[in-house]
């Protein structure tokens, strides 16, 4: 499957989005149901009663959360529903500072279980985390006890566009199950050194599409994980981050394969990584291929090129054991920019099953302190075009 595919899944999701809100559907307006924008009384119970008559509306039907500052607790929006359902929010939605009470891996606001479902609107969900970011766990630790900012959790046929996620205290975004889901025109917003706040992690998913998207935050900008496939990422906006990154993968028994990774048009700023593959050592069997990256800008970027099978974060692997995650079908095409490293293209494959079929076709990446350099391990590249650095020359 080509861009073919993903341009024409974005166009039907566009239809469908753009059918559904401009029809004559019935509009359910939170406020008509208690909600207030005063910021302090919570809205869940105004949202989850507009929800359940317009998601009972056979005729298509639009949840509306007009301009105004909301307080609301944690909220899981359920379907199926009778037809098509927008939930358009104009607000800024306040998760509390409290989440003590929240129901465990549930999030600040899931979805789940909708089909032709579209969240729209120019709105903030604001996971106020920064009274949390390195008090509530230690920076070795990962924060798993921290609700993630949006869930979604087996969306189908649907488009998240034009809303902002803001300063999560985890995630912001989990993609769980989904298929046919867009991306568009969405933003996350939070500084570097907000920790674990991945942008958009995908896993378990298929044909998901994001576009057009500006993402700033303190961890991984996007993370593909077990289970993905046919994956588009085009014209997104990367920094403060740690890039876009497959994995971390094998750090689990029994994980599904990765296949189908499109990364295109990026641009990528002031990250701690480019474009990234990253394995645990000691892994059980696993499989990442047909990934894809091409016409990329890096601009100070200290890896823009990277696969990774040795990853060990704060030494907790047996870095001595190979990782038994088979990476092949992977290319790297007109990569450009600066790196703010001396070394710009790093290639560590398994000893146990090295990598196959790794393509680098016109790379230029400058560093400013003198000469770039590269390093491969477990590879022989497949060299094409300009390179510079010249890729492993020895």
């Amino acid at each position: 499957m080509g861009m073919t595919f993903y341009t024409i899944a974005i166009a039907l999701v566009l239809l469908l989005a753009s059918a559904t809100e401009f029809s004559e559907a019935a509009t359910y307006d939170v406020t008509k149901y208690g909600g207030k924008a005063d910021g302090s009384t919570d809205l869940s119970q105004a949202l989850l009663a507009a929800w359940k008559e317009a998601c009972a509306d056979p005729a298509g039907s639009s949840v509306l959360i007009p301009a105004g500052t909301y307080a609301l607790g944690q909220t899981i929006i359920e379907g199926p529903c009778k037809a098509p359902i927008n939930l358009i929010v104009h607000g800024t939605l306040k998760a509390p500072i409290d989440t003590s009470g929240f129901k465990h891996d549930a999030g600040w606001v899931a979805f789940q279980h909708i089909d032709q479902f579209t969240l729209s609107g120019n709105g903030v969900f604001d996971g106020q985390g920064t009274t949390l970011w390195g008090k509530k766990c230690i920076r070795s630790s990962y924060c798993a006890d921290l609700p993630i900012n949006l869930r979604f959790n087996f969306i189908t046929n649907s488009m998240v566009r034009d809303v902002t996620t803001k300063d999560s205290k985890q995630f912001h975004v989990n993609v769980l199950g989904c298929k046919n889901l867009v991306f568009d025109h969405f933003t996350v917003s939070a500084p570097a050194d907000s920790l674990n706040t991945d942008g958009i992690h995908i896993g378990r998913s298929s044909s998901i599409n994001i576009t057009n998207t500006n993402i700033k935050t303190g961890d991984d900008c996007i993370s593909i994980g077990d289970g993905s496939e046919q994956i588009s990422i085009k014209d997104v906006t990367c920094g403060p981050g740690h890039g876009i990154s497959i994995g971390s993968l094998g750090k689990y028994p029994n994980e599904a394969p990765v296949v189908g990774i499109r990364v295109k048009g990026a641009t990528i700023t002031d990250t701690t990584n480019g474009i990234r593959v990253k394995t645990w050592p000691a892994s059980p069997q696993g499989v990442a291929s047909d990934m894809h990256f091409e016409d990329v800008i890096m601009n100070n970027v200290e890896n823009p090129i990277l696969i990774d099978q040795e990853y060990c974060p704060y030494n907790q692997c047996k870095l001595q054991i190979p990782s038994r995650v088979k990476i092949s079908d992977v290319s790297f095409s007109n990569i450009r920019g600066t790196a703010s490293s001396q070394l710009a293209v790093k290639l560590v494959c398994s000893a146990g099953v090295p990598c196959q079929n790794v393509q680098l076709t016109d790379i230029n990446l400058k560093f400013k302190g003198g000469a770039a350099t590269t390093m491969c391990k477990n590879v022989k590249p497949v060299l094409g075009g300009v390179q510079e650095p010249k890729i492993c020359a020895a």
